[in-house]
C-alpha cells in the first residue's frame, strides 16, 4: 500500500495540525490562570512621623558619606579609612557582589545565539573474519569539519525578564556591598565610643582613689594626733581598693575594646595596642531632613536593596508566565567530512543539517505551576521585606531622634547633681579637715559624686551612639540607586528599571 499522500490530503491535514496546535497553544496558556501575588508595597509616605519628629525636622540634609568626621577625632577618621581600605568582611560582601554579577552575565548569555566549531578524527578496523575481505581487516578513518550554530528566540520576552531578574538581585547585592561598608564604619565607632567611655572609667576611678588617698592621708593624721580611731583608716582602706579594682575593670575593657577594634579593621591584637585615647567632640545636635520618610526610599540601603529585590521578584515572575508559551529552537550543522584529507575541502565533501523545532508544554505534571507559584511566593515575601524596611527605618530614625533629646536632657541633669555633689564633698572633706566634721560625712557625699561621674560618662558615651545611629538610620551618606517607582505599583507592584 502506497504511503504517498495526495496534495488535498496533504493539505486537509495541515489544516488539521494547525487547529490543534491553536488548540494546544490556548490551553497551554490558559494553565497558568489563578496564580498571581497578593503583596502589594506600601508607600513610602504612609510611614508618617511627623509628630514623633517635631522640632527636629528641618532643612538639614542627609548625611555625608564621610558622616563620622563630625566626630571631630582624627584618630577615628583614620580606623575607619583602614577598614574600608580592606577587610574580610567587606571581602566577603564583594565576592557576593561578582557572584550576583557573574549570574547575571550569565543569564544575558542565555539570550544570545551560540556558535561553536569542532575538528574530529576517527579510525577504526573491523574484524576480517566478520565482514570478509571486502570491509573487514583494513583502516577506514574520516575526518570531520563542523560548525554548530544555535538560537532560542525570545517570543514572550522569559529570557529577557529572567536576565532582568538576575540585574535585579546583582543590584542588590551592589547596595549590600555598600550596606557592609556603613556597617562596618558604625561599628568601628561604636566600639571607639565604648573606648572612650572605658578611658573615662577608668580616669573616674583614679579620681576616686586620689580623694581616698587624701582622705586616707588626713585620718591617718587625726588617729596620730589623738583625735579619731583606726576605723576611719579602715574605712578609706577600703575605698582605696575599690577604686583600684574599678580602674583594673575598666583596664581589662580597654584591653577589650582595643582588641575588638584591630578585628575590625582585619588585624591582629598587636594593632590595637597602637590605638591612643580617643578625643571625641560634643556629639553634633540631631538634625533630620524635612523630606522624610519620602526621600528615605533612595538613601537607605536596606530599603534600596530591598526594592531591587522586589523588581527582580516581579521578572521572576514574568520568566516564569513565558514558559508556559510555545518556543522556537533555530539549529544548524554545517560541516566538511571525508575520509581522507585530500577531498576534505571540496564540494562532495559538504554537509549540512539544521532547521526551526517548536516546542510546546502540554502535561508536566504541574511543574510549571509550581514554578510561577513559588515565585509569586518570592514576590510576596520580597514585597513584605521590603515593607518591613521601610517601617522599620522610620522606627530607627524616631529611635535615634528621641534617645539623642533625652539624652541631653538627662546630661544636664545630672551635670547639675555631679557639680552639686562636688560642692557638697569640698565642703564636708573642709569640715572634716577642721576638726568639726567626721569622716561618715565625707563618705556619704563621696559616694554620690563617684556615681554621678560614672553615669555621665555613660550618658555621654550613649549620646554619641544616638548620633552614629541617627546617621546610620539616615543612610550614612551612601550613593545608592533604586529603581523607580511605576503607576502600576499599587496593583500589579511593576517597577521600572
Amino acid at each position: 500500500m502506497s504511503t504517498n499522500l495526495s496534495f488535498p490530503t496533504a493539505r486537509r491535514t495541515g489544516r488539521t495540525l494547525s487547529v490543534l496546535a491553536s488548540a494546544l497553544l490556548l490551553a497551554s496558556c490558559a494553565t497558568s490562570g489563578g496564580l498571581e501575588p497578593s503583596a502589594v508595597l506600601r508607600s513610602p509616605d504612609d510611614v508618617s512621623a511627623t509628630r514623633s519628629l517635631a522640632g527636629h525636622l528641618s532643612q538639614a540634609e542627609f548625611p555625608r558619606q564621610d558622616w563620622w568626621t563630625r566626630l571631630g577625632d582624627p584618630q577615628l577618621d583614620a580606623l575607619i579609612g583602614e577598614a574600608l581600605a580592606g577587610t574580610p568582611s567587606l571581602q566577603v560582601a564583594d565576592a557576593r557582589l561578582r557572584q550576583a554579577r557573574a549570574q547575571a552575565g550569565l543569564s544575558d548569555a542565555e539570550r544570545r545565539p551560540s556558535l561553536s566549531g569542532s575538528a574530529q578524527y576517527t579510525g577504526v578496523q573491523l574484524p576480517e573474519t566478520l565482514l570478509g575481505d571486502e570491509f573487514g581487516g583494513k583502516l577506514m578513518h574520516s575526518t570531520v569539519l563542523m560548525l554548530n550554530f544555535s538560537w532560542k528566540p525570545d517570543l514572550w520576552g522569559g529570557q529577557r525578564a529572567a536576565y532582568e531578574a538576575a540585574v535585579g538581585q546583582a543590584r542588590a547585592a551592589e547596595v549590600d556591598a555598600q550596606a557592609a561598608r556603613l556597617a562596618l564604619s558604625a561599628n568601628i565607632a561604636r566600639a571607639y565610643i565604648n573606648l572612650a567611655q572605658a578611658y573615662e572609667a577608668q580616669q573616674v576611678a583614679r579620681q576616686e582613689e586620689r580623694r581616698a588617698s587624701q582622705l586616707f592621708e588626713l585620718g591617718d593624721k587625726r588617729v596620730k594626733a589623738g583625735l579619731d580611731n583606726q576605723l576611719p583608716l579602715r574605712q578609706s582602706e577600703s575605698a582605696i581598693a575599690s577604686a583600684r579594682q574599678q580602674a583594673e575593670a575598666a583596664q581589662q575593657q580597654i584591653d577589650a575594646l582595643r582588641n575588638a577594634l584591630a578585628a575590625l579593621l582585619g588585624k591582629g591584637p598587636d594593632r590595637g595596642l597602637d590605638i591612643a585615647p580617643p578625643s571625641l567632640l560634643d556629639a553634633p545636635s540631631p538634625a533630620v531632613p524635612n523630606v522624610l520618610p519620602s526621600e528615605l526610599l533612595g538613601h537607605r540601603a536596606d530599603v534600596v536593596a530591598a526594592r531591587w529585590r522586589v523588581e527582580a521578584a516581579s521578572r521572576g515572575i514574568d520568566a516564569a508566565k513565558a514558559a508556559f508559551k510555545p518556543s522556537i529552537n533555530l539549529s544548524a550543522i554545517v560541516g566538511l567530512a571525508d575520509s581522507g584529507l585530500s577531498d576534505l575541502f571540496s564540494n562532495e565533501a559538504l554537509l549540512g543539517f539544521g532547521g526551526p523545532a517548536l516546542s510546546l508544554p502540554i502535561f508536566d505534571g504541574g511543574r510549571l505551576r509550581g514554578q510561577l507559584d513559588a515565585r509569586d511566593a518570592q514576590y510576596d515575601l520580597a514585597v513584605a521585606e521590603y515593607n518591613q524596611s521601610l517601617v522599620g527605618a522610620m522606627h530607627e530614625v524616631a529611635d535615634a531622634v528621641q534617645a539623642a533629646r533625652s539624652l541631653d536632657a538627662q546630661t544636664a541633669q545630672a551635670t547639675q547633681a555631679r557639680d552639686a555633689a562636688r560642692a557638697a564633698l569640698e565642703l564636708a572633706t573642709s569640715r572634716y579637715s577642721a576638726g568639726i566634721g567626721n569622716q561618715l560625712e565625707v563618705l556619704t557625699t563621696q559616694r554620690p559624686l563617684l556615681q554621678l561621674e560614672q553615669q555621665l560618662a555613660s550618658l555621654r558615651a550613649q549620646r554619641y551612639a544616638a548620633a552614629i545611629d541617627l546617621d546610620q538610620a539616615l543612610g550614612g551618606g551612601l550613593p545608592l540607586s533604586a529603581p523607580q517607582l511605576s503607576s502600576s505599583d499599587s496593583d500589579t507592584s511593576k517597577v521600572t528599571p
